[in-house]
């Protein structure tokens, strides 16, 4: 376990997405102006990490093509290590985002034959690093085969030494919700962290209170299970032991990256009060309230601003003295 105060470091294992938005500064009757920004759970929760200070390496298959280019110098310029990735030949995910009137965003995905989910097994034992403290993984490089299956292998020799992370990101254009609820059960027997949205709740929970939900998942394996609920803060649950954490309210321009950012908040927190790097053993319940608070604050920040834009450290401590 790294001790309190100690930097400690993180991994974040996971897809690199291209966010294609319409520009209507630049859109006319003619045709269709688009803009591209950097994106991906796991990516932008890497971006995040990094800017809040936590050491941060960024294990990912990142293409060759113009998109992954546009991914290396987003990580990098963010203070994300890139030594434990690799480069690919095949394409990058491309995600058509459509924002309606709230600034919430759906997607079209254009993923077939991406690189992100070609890991192999040795690609994978290539990027151990006995000093991280955590790993954290999810979303659609978890679920997607052929590497979805190798990650999930790979993560039972990581908790050996490091805490295990797991955001689902259910994404049921792309992959069935029933594809997620049955592989649930294996992450939960891994993870020691479990974030996940209200919406990814009700998919993979159907019928289902929080509560019960986070029960269920508590049996599975999972000690610390965080569900987002949006502008109304967070419900975590610690071994059954339940806290809500309000969010700080928000001038919201996009919700684009904000549980990412939220997950980054929750792990650099836990990452600063010690607790990484094993079972949580010594997590209690004044530590989740105090890390999800301020990963609320993150996200909020998120939210204030275009697409998976998170806040540097600089940004949260000039909105404390506000």
């Amino acid at each position: 376990m790294a001790r309190p105060g100690s930097p400690g470091s993180v991994d974040v294992l996971g897809e690199c997405v291209a966010d294609i938005f319409e520009d209507r500064d630049r859109s006319d009757s003619g045709g269709l102006a688009l803009r591209a920004l950097a994106g991906g759970g796991p990516a932008n929760t890497a971006v995040a990490l990094a800017r809040l200070g936590t050491p941060t390496r960024f294990l990912g298959r990142l293409s060759d093509d113009a998109f992954g280019t546009l991914f290396r110098a987003r990580l990098s310029a963010s203070g994300v290590d890139l030594t434990g990735s690799v480069t690919s030949s095949e394409p990058s995910t491309l995600a058509v985002a459509d924002l309606d009137a709230t600034g919430q965003a759906a997607y079209t995905f254009y993923a077939d034959g991406a690189a992100d989910w070609q890991w192999t097994d040795s690609e994978l034992a290539a990027t151990r690093n006995d000093d991280t403290v955590c790993m954290h993984t999810g979303s659609l490089a978890l679920i997607r085969r052929p590497g979805g299956g190798r990650i999930e292998e790979h993560l039972a020799q990581v908790r050996e030494h490091a805490t295990v992370s797991i955001d689902p990101n259910v994404r049921p254009l792309l992959v069935p919700a029933s594809a997620y609820r049955e592989r649930l059960h294996h992450w939960c027997a891994v993870a020691d962290v479990l974030r996940l949205s209200e919406d990814d709740s009700a998919l993979l929970a159907p019928g289902a209170g929080l509560e019960e939900a986070c029960d269920t998942w508590h049996a599975a394996g999972a000690r610390l299970v965080v569900i987002t609920l949006g502008g109304r803060g967070a419900l975590a649950s610690l071994d059954g032991v339940r806290v809500t954490v309000t969010a700080p309210p928000a001038a919201v321009v996009d919700t684009v990256g904000a549980g990412d950012s939220f997950t980054a908040g929750l792990l650099h927190r836990l990452t600063d009060l010690g607790h990484l790097g094993g079972r949580l053993g010594e997590l209690t319940l004044a530590d989740v309230t105090d890390a999800c608070s301020f990963a609320a604050q993150v996200a909020t920040l998120t939210c204030s601003v275009p697409g998976a834009n998170p806040p540097w450290a600089d940004d949260l401590a000039i909105a404390g003295r506000r």
